[in-house]
């Protein structure tokens, strides 16, 4: 029989193992599911036997865009009464809906969409009497009993499909078995050969035993409530308390650990892959954030980087951003929903997310709740209006934990100065480089990151420095943030900036106030909110140690601006207020910041997201079933880089690599600042952008994004 392929290039999957892979998963995903495990097999095989068709091998081989849309799983369907009646809706949930809604797609291309159009089934039919044959063949050689069926017999298997359809798309709710075939199909396009060695691993709970180590230094970890029968959590200590430790003694199995930034996370899975690699040899642990980056694992095998989002994970670190598909029904929500269910989950540094971000946040802890999750929430520093309304909507199976007063005198560790620009700070940078400290500059946005880094290069040509920020292709932001922290892969110094014994400046935006493991001098710092503010300064006179634990460091903060346009990303109101409650050259006491938070955060505004979410805060589900939402939701209510780019020089490098260096790079981006520019067709589509807009030093020029910028000799002709 001729060859039937299901991907193209590079890796040239062929068919029959393609199905058979997705058929590995599938049982695997259905016995941890309790379901059954031989219809998940027979579905896994008939979702993509479509793939046979001559339309979908002919666009294998072809870069020609083809004028009529081919949806394999279509085609799929016409081959349902092979297997017995009471099985076709099970079936059709699984296949129709695997790759699109089947109404509404953003690209209308849904099964319920095409009925708009041409006559696509005549299409998908095609010439049934040959390539039916070899789908048949196909599924005998898969243990499915097939025998030939005519074209009548397919438009009436179609005809149910299109039937059922419709009839499941006026229900509220979602498909299960949708969410279990979608992730076993991207687990086995992930890691093709090797599915049935990865599927080994999933599903496995970590031995976290490493956490319950104790040190006076870290008075979380002398505390014993851990061992509570409350299913939550909420535990409010200062920077290098422990928290960290804390909130995973308190897991029980597999374990989503949430943090806002990625740079954050990166270091978040070096650390706790580091910390379990002997306690756990085998540990399946995921970064993923919302431009999917990969961070290499030493002695690694290749494959293993691309199984960063899904299905099974022992322990997943991401940003809560990552998980929003569940609260607004994006595309894989039922995968997601069917993998968080009764895990624990850890929503770390929560009192960084404000505005839309923060009733996200909320979302999720009622969402997480209502699926069985165990919900461990940490936070250096919370308003007591944000605190009551997470103990309401957790109940009271809450284990709450905090410092007492005298434990927080311990960690006095700032003075604060009051600057009113950052023309201030020359003198402060020049005596601190004199005196071979090393000074951390944070400002609220990127523009301003790199002016202010122009301006040291000009000032202090002989001193090492660094700008540090989320728009960098990946492979040089994570050489970054690796010549940043000074750690090798095993943890040993290296010499480079934080782990130098001579004088540095670092430059970056608010990505370093959350868990980037570093502690510096000095700190320059644009007015932040409070609760943001205090984090940053955790990143100066970090480490403690029974020397230093007394050691006071100097942090100076510049005076807001005047303008709301010059305060964003922050409200000015919050800044101004952040400012004023501030004792210039004064000890900041942790004893006192509850107080100050309250005066800043006066009133929480939980903006209303329930127009958007799909599940309700009364236990409704507004989806339709066999639907999802279009991505754009997220992308219009949050400020994120929520998609990607790419260099125009690297675009053949890209179109032609596999995964994980494609995943290299790429420039995370906000959606309106590129979308006017082409995509790519490969990977995870990222708009090119002109070399003119990038540099390695100082990352991605939003301005220069534009097309007269573009280099004709990387251009079409």
């Amino acid at each position: 029989m001729e060859k039937l392929y299901a991907k193209s290039g590079p890796e040239w999957t062929s068919l029959e193992d393609h199905l058979l892979h997705v058929a590995f998963a599938a049982k695997a995903f259905a016995k941890h599911l309790k379901k059954n495990e031989e219809l998940a097999y027979k579905g896994a095989i008939l979702h993509d036997i479509g793939k046979a068709h001559p339309a979908f091998q002919e666009r294998l081989f072809s870069n020609a865009r083809k004028s009529k849309t081919f949806r394999h799983e279509i085609s799929s369907l016409f081959f349902l009464s092979i297997f017995p009646a009471d099985e076709y809706e099970v079936l059709i949930e699984m296949i129709i809906g695997h790759h699109k809604s089947v109404k509404n797609d953003a690209g209308e291309k849904g099964l319920l969409d095409l009925e708009k159009g041409y006559d696509y089934l005549d299409y998908h039919l095609g010439k049934w009497e040959e390539w039916s044959v070899k789908a048949i063949e196909l599924l005998n050689n898969l243990g499915i009993h097939a025998s030939t069926i005519t074209k009548a017999q397919a438009l009436q298997n179609i005809d149910f499909v299109i039937t059922y359809c419709k009839k499941k798309t006026k229900e509220r709710g979602y498909s299960e078995w949708r969410g279990l075939l979608m992730g076993a199909d991207h687990f086995a396009s992930a890691v093709i050969n090797d599915t049935e060695k990865h599927i080994k691993k999933a599903f496995k709970n970590p031995n976290l035993c490493f956490f319950n180590r104790t040190s006076a230094l870290y008075p979380l970890s002398l505390i014993d409530n851990f061992r509570s029968e409350k299913k939550h959590t909420i535990v409010v200590a200062c920077t290098g308390a422990g928290k960290t430790d804390y909130l995973f003694k308190r897991c029980k199995g597999r374990v989503f650990y949430t943090l806002p930034f990625q740079a954050s996370i990166n270091a978040m899975f070096k650390r706790v892959a580091h910390s379990l690699k002997d306690t756990n040899p085998e540990l399946d642990i995921r970064v993923l954030h919302a431009a999917s980056c990969v961070v290499k694992r030493k002695n690694d095998e290749e494959e293993e980087s691309v199984l960063q989002s899904l299905f099974g994970s022992s322990i997943k670190i991401l940003t809560p951003h990552q998980l929003a598909a569940i609260a607004f029904g994006m595309k894989g929500y039922e995968a997601l929903l069917l993998d968080l269910n009764s895990c624990d989950i850890i929503l770390d540094e929560i009192h960084t997310y404000s505005g839309i971000s923060q009733s996200i946040v909320l979302k999720l802890i009622e969402i997480l709740k209502a699926n069985d999750c165990r919900i461990h929430i940490g936070t250096a520093t919370m308003p007591t209006i944000l605190y009551k309304k997470i103990i309401e909507l957790l109940g009271n199976d809450v284990l709450e934990t905090s410092l007492s007063d005298e434990e927080l005198d311990k960690f006095n560790r700032h003075r604060v100065f009051k600057i009113n620009s950052f023309e201030d700070a020359n003198q402060i940078i020049s005596n601190s480089t004199t005196h071979n400290e090393k000074v951390l500059i944070v400002l609220n946005t990127v523009d301003k990151a790199q002016q202010v880094y122009d301006l040291i290069k000009e000032s202090y040509p002989e001193i090492d420095k660094l700008l540090l920020h989320s728009r960098f292709r990946r492979c040089d932001r994570n050489e970054k943030e690796l010549d940043l922290i000074g750690l090798d892969n095993e943890g040993n110094p290296i010499q480079t900036f934080n782990t130098s014994n001579k004088a540095c400046i670092v430059v970056s935006t608010q990505i370093v106030e959350v868990s980037l493991d570093i502690s510096f001098d000095v700190m320059i710092t644009e007015t932040a909110p409070l609760d943001a503010l205090i984090q940053r300064f955790g990143r100066i006179n970090r480490k403690r140690t029974t020397e230093n634990a007394e050691t006071i460091k100097d942090v100076f903060v510049i005076a807001p601006p005047e303008s709301t346009k010059d305060a964003k990303p922050y409200d000015i109101e919050i800044l101004k207020r952040t400012f004023n409650v501030l004792s210039n050259g004064e000890i900041l006491k942790e004893r006192e910041l509850q107080q100050k938070i309250d005066t800043v955060f006066t009133e929480i505004n939980f903006l209303k997201i329930e127009e958007h979410a799909v599940f309700k805060s009364d236990g409704r589900i507004s989806i339709d079933k066999l639907t999802h939402s279009r991505e754009p939701i997220l992308m219009q209510l949050l400020e994120i880089d929520s998609v990607s780019c790419i260099r125009e020089s690297d675009q053949d490098e890209y179109e032609n690599s596999y995964f994980e260096r494609r995943l290299e790079l790429e420039i995370p981006v906000r959606y309106f600042s590129v979308c006017k520019m082409n995509q790519s067709e490969k990977g995870n589509k990222p708009f090119i952008i002109p070399d003119k807009a990038y540099d390695l030093e100082k990352g991605l020029f939003v301005k220069e994004i534009k097309e007269e910028n573009f280099n004709s000799k990387f251009q079409i002709l």
